[in-house]
């Protein structure tokens, strides 16, 4: 039997089997691992060790960036350059000469969704397309993207996408029903409820400085989540206001207040 045949089959019964057993719904404790759980144990940020710790925390999200090499692999870095070089300029095979802190190399998107969809019925990937050189690119980007997610089956893992390019997201909005959150921070509920987008994804700062947005989202049915909250006391505001969800580099911490939060009100 023909090997990639073999490997296609395989790919396709394991993205089968994770999501018949995984809904969004099954999670509802808000709490978003900002380029997956790695403070506490002092793990690469976007590594999918960081990702895999997400998951083990049972998170409801575990957000990751993706850019584009020169070649066009789907690469999750935040940064646009990597060792020095700038991802967008380079290609794929001079990346991976560099190795991540703790010996990984730089994963692909692909890599990282197959990672994400293994032994996870809880965690939602949060998926965040980085602004490119130009727009076009970008908006070819997004649809790469969509169509990886598509093509791997693991639509449904997938909690929402988000960025801080509005055309990124309008464009998705086209050919996925999947969620969209904006982060830039520059439009309110209203406008991007207009243009389809579910949900802001906004710097706490500017909830502090509009509060009234929260207010405003809540009666028109736009999701909140806020970036990237930390301290014990911005969480306990974030908690108290009632945010769909908090993206964060503390999710213990917050996973410990929600549980504390839950106890009180039952």
């Amino acid at each position: 039997m023909n090997l990639r045949f073999i490997v296609i089959v395989m790919l396709a019964t394991l993205c089968s089997c994770g999501s018949m057993n995984f809904k969004m719904s099954n999670n509802n404790n808000k709490v978003v691992a900002h380029r997956g759980a790695w403070k506490q144990n002092n793990l690469p940020e976007n590594s999918i060790a960081s990702l895999k710790h997400a998951i083990e925390l049972q998170c409801a999200g575990s957000e990751f960036d993706v850019r584009m090499t020169s070649d066009s692999i789907l690469v999750i870095n935040h940064d646009p350059h990597y060792n020095g070089l700038l991802i967008e300029d380079s290609k794929y095979e001079d990346l991976i000469k560099f190795k991540l802190s703790n010996g990984e190399k730089l994963p692909t998107l692909k890599e990282y969704l197959i990672a994400g969809i293994t032994n996870n019925t809880t965690t939602g990937l949060v998926c965040e397309i980085k602004p490119s050189k130009d727009k076009d690119r970008g908006k070819f980007i997004a649809r790469k993207v969509v169509g990886l997610v598509k093509d791997l089956k693991t639509t449904p893992y997938i909690a929402f996408y988000i960025s801080f390019d509005y055309d990124i997201l309008r464009e998705i909005t086209k050919i996925s029903k999947t969620k969209t959150q904006y982060l830039n921070g520059s439009k309110s509920p209203d406008k991007v409820k207009a243009d389809g987008i579910s949900g802001i994804d906004y710097y706490l700062k500017v909830y502090r400085d509009h509060p009234e947005w929260i207010k405003r989202s809540k009666e028109i049915g736009v999701l909140l989540n806020a970036w990237t909250a930390n301290t014990p006391e911005d969480l306990d505001w974030l908690l108290e206001n009632n945010f769909d969800f908090i993206t964060t580099n503390e999710p213990e911490l917050l996973l410990k207040k929600v549980r504390l939060l839950k106890t009180r009100n039952y």
